[in-house]
């Protein structure tokens, strides 16, 4: 009986752990606090749930092994093992980190695909909600930080009029989830918002789209409202922007 408290114990703290450690992620999608605070919770205390979980599992399975009827043993153990598992993989991602080196991303978070003449936001502002961050270009270092971890980033090339490459544009964004505050047929130009899916940080991003001799040329540019790092994320937004381009053509 005393088994079975002690498991039974351990998988309610291992659900409830979890539970904590998912709203910690995305309470800011559900409106209950603003990205960066459901992060520092997370950085604080994820791992500390977790290693907690894990502890209190291996207690209880220690003291099943001094059981000496089965029945409840095999039901507690069972238990047990669940809240074990749970704790690991709540602890999995530092568990990684220590097998297999993180990637190191430079400490940036505006990404662009012209980063001798970056396009500039005109409908947004640094006065956006919760922004940090401002929105003028940081000049020659954040080019060549840029170019030396994404040299992949460059504009897109297509042989799309520029009116069918700026609807284009505007589907792929939309595709991707991106809210777009403000768009400007004439001058083939759109700026929108993303968030990302854990913690849900907002980035802000301008498209402009320029004629050419065969076609048009796409560029964008990405920018996080907080943090002076993005992880890369800005830079898969737009990698993944244009291969969404590409494929629609």
């Amino acid at each position: 009986m005393q088994k079975n408290v002690i498991s039974t114990i351990a998988l309610v703290v291992a659900l409830v752990a979890v539970i904590a450690a998912g709203v910690m992620v995305f309470g800011s999608s559900m409106g209950l606090w603003d990205p960066i605070t459901g992060f520092i919770a997370s950085r604080k205390y994820h791992n500390v749930l977790g290693y907690m979980v894990v502890a209190l599992a291996l207690m209880s399975l220690v003291s099943g092994m001094m059981m000496k009827t089965d029945s409840p043993k095999t039901r507690g153990t069972a238990k047990s093992v669940v809240a074990l598992l749970l704790g690991i993989a709540m602890l999995s991602p530092m568990l990684k980190g220590l097998i297999i080196e993180p990637v190191k991303y430079p400490p940036i978070h505006d990404i662009t695909t012209d980063t001798q003449s970056p396009p500039q936001f005109e409908f947004l502002t640094d006065s956006r909600i919760g922004a940090k961050n401002t929105l003028v270009y940081g000049g020659a270092d954040i080019a060549a930080q840029q170019l030396q971890a994404y040299p992949d980033i460059q504009p897109i090339q297509s042989n799309l009029p520029a009116e069918a490459a700026f609807a284009k544009a505007l589907d792929a964004a939309k595709a991707m989830d991106w809210v777009i505050v403000d768009q400007q047929p004439k001058t083939l130009r759109f700026e929108a918002t993303a968030r990302t899916p854990f913690f849900n940080f907002a980035d802000d991003i301008v498209v402009v789209v320029t004629r050419i001799e065969q076609g048009s040329r796409i560029d964008l540019r990405s920018v996080s409202r907080i943090g002076i790092g993005d992880a890369g994320v800005n830079a898969k937004r737009i990698q993944e922007f244009s291969e969404r381009f590409a494929e629609s053509l």
